[in-house]
Protein backbone atom coordinates (compact mmCIF):
# COMPACT_ATOMS: atom_id res chain seq x y z
CA UNK A 1 0.00 0.00 0.00
CA UNK A 2 1.89 3.03 -1.27
CA UNK A 3 0.75 6.65 -0.97
CA UNK A 4 0.78 7.54 -4.71
CA UNK A 5 -1.43 4.54 -5.51
CA UNK A 6 -3.82 5.45 -2.68
CA UNK A 7 -3.94 9.07 -3.80
CA UNK A 8 -5.02 8.08 -7.29
CA UNK A 9 -7.56 5.59 -6.05
CA UNK A 10 -9.01 7.99 -3.51
CA UNK A 11 -9.46 10.78 -6.02
CA UNK A 12 -12.60 8.89 -7.06
CA UNK A 13 -14.06 8.69 -3.54
CA UNK A 14 -16.69 11.30 -2.56
CA UNK A 15 -16.04 13.28 0.62
CA UNK A 16 -17.40 11.80 3.84
CA UNK A 17 -20.15 13.71 5.61
CA UNK A 18 -19.37 14.25 9.27
CA UNK A 19 -15.60 14.23 8.73
CA UNK A 20 -13.32 17.17 9.19
CA UNK A 21 -9.60 17.79 9.02
CA UNK A 22 -9.38 19.90 12.17
CA UNK A 23 -5.74 20.81 11.70
CA UNK A 24 -2.85 19.88 9.45
CA UNK A 25 0.73 21.12 9.66
CA UNK A 26 3.93 19.62 8.23
CA UNK A 27 4.49 17.76 11.51
CA UNK A 28 0.93 16.89 12.66
CA UNK A 29 -2.65 16.32 11.68
CA UNK A 30 -5.95 15.91 13.50
CA UNK A 31 -9.03 14.52 11.81
CA UNK A 32 -12.47 13.95 13.38
CA UNK A 33 -15.33 11.76 12.21
CA UNK A 34 -18.79 12.03 13.81
CA UNK A 35 -21.51 9.48 13.18
CA UNK A 36 -25.00 9.18 14.63
CA UNK A 37 -25.95 5.51 14.60
CA UNK A 38 -29.48 4.23 15.24
CA UNK A 39 -28.21 1.56 17.63
CA UNK A 40 -27.39 1.36 21.31
CA UNK A 41 -23.79 1.88 22.43
CA UNK A 42 -23.52 -1.83 23.31
CA UNK A 43 -24.16 -2.74 19.66
CA UNK A 44 -21.72 -0.13 18.32
CA UNK A 45 -19.10 -1.32 20.83
CA UNK A 46 -19.57 -4.95 19.81
CA UNK A 47 -19.20 -3.99 16.15
CA UNK A 48 -16.06 -1.94 16.89
CA UNK A 49 -14.42 -4.98 18.47
CA UNK A 50 -14.86 -7.00 15.26
CA UNK A 51 -12.94 -5.20 12.50
CA UNK A 52 -13.15 -8.40 10.45
CA UNK A 53 -16.80 -7.43 9.87
CA UNK A 54 -16.35 -3.79 8.81
CA UNK A 55 -12.76 -2.89 7.85
CA UNK A 56 -12.35 -2.59 4.05
CA UNK A 57 -10.51 -5.65 2.69
CA UNK A 58 -8.55 -3.49 0.24
CA UNK A 59 -7.05 -1.63 3.21
CA UNK A 60 -5.44 -4.72 4.70
CA UNK A 61 -1.99 -6.13 3.91
CA UNK A 62 -3.44 -9.60 3.20
CA UNK A 63 -6.41 -8.43 1.13
CA UNK A 64 -8.80 -10.20 3.54
CA UNK A 65 -10.48 -8.45 6.42
CA UNK A 66 -11.20 -11.86 7.95
CA UNK A 67 -7.53 -11.85 9.02
CA UNK A 68 -8.08 -8.90 11.37
CA UNK A 69 -8.63 -9.09 15.11
CA UNK A 70 -8.89 -6.62 17.97
CA UNK A 71 -8.31 -7.46 21.62
CA UNK A 72 -10.03 -4.82 23.76
CA UNK A 73 -7.69 -4.93 26.72
CA UNK A 74 -4.82 -2.58 27.57
CA UNK A 75 -1.87 -3.86 25.55
CA UNK A 76 -4.27 -5.71 23.25
CA UNK A 77 -3.49 -5.92 19.59
CA UNK A 78 -5.36 -4.66 16.54
CA UNK A 79 -3.61 -7.23 14.37
CA UNK A 80 -3.70 -8.96 11.02
CA UNK A 81 -2.36 -12.49 10.58
CA UNK A 82 -2.16 -14.51 7.37
CA UNK A 83 -0.04 -17.30 5.87
CA UNK A 84 2.68 -17.01 8.52
CA UNK A 85 2.76 -13.19 8.21
CA UNK A 86 1.55 -10.65 10.76
CA UNK A 87 1.25 -6.92 11.30
CA UNK A 88 0.26 -4.90 14.34
CA UNK A 89 -1.93 -2.07 13.09
CA UNK A 90 -2.36 -0.70 16.60
CA UNK A 91 -2.02 -1.35 20.31
CA UNK A 92 -4.84 -0.70 22.78
CA UNK A 93 -3.86 1.92 25.36
CA UNK A 94 -7.25 2.74 26.94
CA UNK A 95 -10.50 0.82 27.37
CA UNK A 96 -13.78 2.05 28.82
CA UNK A 97 -16.32 -0.54 27.64
CA UNK A 98 -19.15 0.95 25.57
CA UNK A 99 -17.65 4.43 26.05
CA UNK A 100 -14.09 4.67 24.70
CA UNK A 101 -11.35 2.70 23.02
CA UNK A 102 -7.98 4.28 22.26
CA UNK A 103 -5.26 2.84 20.04
CA UNK A 104 -1.65 3.77 19.58
CA UNK A 105 -1.69 3.25 15.81
CA UNK A 106 0.17 4.36 12.71
CA UNK A 107 -1.93 2.73 10.01
CA UNK A 108 -0.79 1.49 6.62
CA UNK A 109 1.94 3.56 4.97
CA UNK A 110 2.12 5.81 8.05
CA UNK A 111 3.73 2.91 9.91
CA UNK A 112 6.85 2.85 7.75
CA UNK A 113 7.19 6.63 8.14
CA UNK A 114 8.05 6.06 11.84
CA UNK A 115 5.48 8.55 13.05
CA UNK A 116 3.12 8.44 16.03
CA UNK A 117 -0.62 8.01 15.66
CA UNK A 118 -3.48 7.84 18.16
CA UNK A 119 -7.02 6.84 17.26
CA UNK A 120 -9.81 7.34 19.80
CA UNK A 121 -13.31 5.89 19.43
CA UNK A 122 -15.72 7.68 21.83
CA UNK A 123 -19.32 6.49 22.14
CA UNK A 124 -22.22 8.39 23.72
CA UNK A 125 -25.71 6.93 23.77
CA UNK A 126 -28.89 8.99 23.97
CA UNK A 127 -32.45 7.80 23.35
CA UNK A 128 -31.29 4.49 21.86
CA UNK A 129 -28.95 6.10 19.32
CA UNK A 130 -25.19 6.37 19.62
CA UNK A 131 -22.91 9.20 18.61
CA UNK A 132 -19.55 7.80 17.59
CA UNK A 133 -16.73 10.34 17.56
CA UNK A 134 -13.49 9.06 16.06
CA UNK A 135 -10.38 11.22 16.32
CA UNK A 136 -7.14 10.44 14.54
CA UNK A 137 -4.03 12.35 15.65
CA UNK A 138 -0.73 11.90 13.83
CA UNK A 139 2.61 13.47 14.76
CA UNK A 140 5.99 13.35 13.07
CA UNK A 141 8.64 15.83 12.08
CA UNK A 142 8.25 18.57 9.46
CA UNK A 143 9.94 16.43 6.79
CA UNK A 144 6.85 14.16 6.81
CA UNK A 145 4.75 16.96 5.27
CA UNK A 146 1.65 15.61 7.01
CA UNK A 147 -0.36 18.63 5.87
CA UNK A 148 0.05 17.39 2.29
CA UNK A 149 -1.14 13.86 3.02
CA UNK A 150 -3.95 14.84 5.43
CA UNK A 151 -6.61 14.74 2.67
CA UNK A 152 -5.52 11.20 1.73
CA UNK A 153 -5.53 10.01 5.35
CA UNK A 154 -8.96 11.63 5.77
CA UNK A 155 -10.45 9.77 2.81
CA UNK A 156 -8.91 6.39 3.73
CA UNK A 157 -9.98 6.71 7.37
CA UNK A 158 -13.43 7.78 6.17
CA UNK A 159 -13.76 4.46 4.36
CA UNK A 160 -12.52 2.54 7.39
CA UNK A 161 -14.51 4.29 10.10
CA UNK A 162 -17.50 4.79 7.81
CA UNK A 163 -17.50 1.01 7.44
CA UNK A 164 -17.75 0.69 11.21
CA UNK A 165 -20.71 3.09 11.40
CA UNK A 166 -22.47 1.40 8.48
CA UNK A 167 -21.99 -2.10 9.91
CA UNK A 168 -23.21 -1.04 13.36
CA UNK A 169 -26.33 0.53 11.80
CA UNK A 170 -26.91 -2.41 9.45
CA UNK A 171 -26.66 -5.08 12.10
CA UNK A 172 -28.93 -3.34 14.61
CA UNK A 173 -32.64 -4.29 14.87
Amino acid sequence: MKLPFLAGLLALVPPLAGAEVKSATPDSLLIEYRYTIAAPASKVWDTLLHPERWWPADHTWSGKRENLSLSADVGGCFCERWDGNAVEHGRVVMVMPQKMLRLDAALGPLQEMAISGVITFALAEKDGATTLLVTHRVSGDPSHKLDQIAPIVDKVNGLQFGGLAAEAARSSP
